[in-house]
């Protein structure tokens, strides 16, 4: 798992988008969104490519390795995959 530089978050106002320290935008798995709940201005994050069916990257947390799947905020899932990945657990 290959690590870019550190990132804090620059804001989170709307649950699923997060801007960090960078200006790179991501849209967070709907799945994943209440673990972003307790994420501070301070936290800090890696960004991670992965490997999955629908998302392209992870933010992991620095401080207990969480990770949350995301990807890129221009780039909009299928409802169909959203549906089918949530209903699968």
């Amino acid at each position: 798992m290959q690590r870019e530089a550190v990132m804090r978050i620059k804001q989170h106002d709307r649950s699923h988008l997060v801007v960090l320290s960078d200006g790179s935008e991501w849209r967070i798995w709907p799945g994943d969104t209440p673990q972003t709940l307790q994420w501070r201005p301070t936290t800090e994050l890696d960004v991670v490519p992965i490997e999955h069916a629908v998302c392209s990257h992870a933010l992991v947390t620095r401080s207990d390795g969480l990770q949350v799947r995301v990807i890129s905020a221009d780039v909009n899932w299928s409802a169909r995959e959203v549906r089918r990945s949530l209903a699968g657990g």
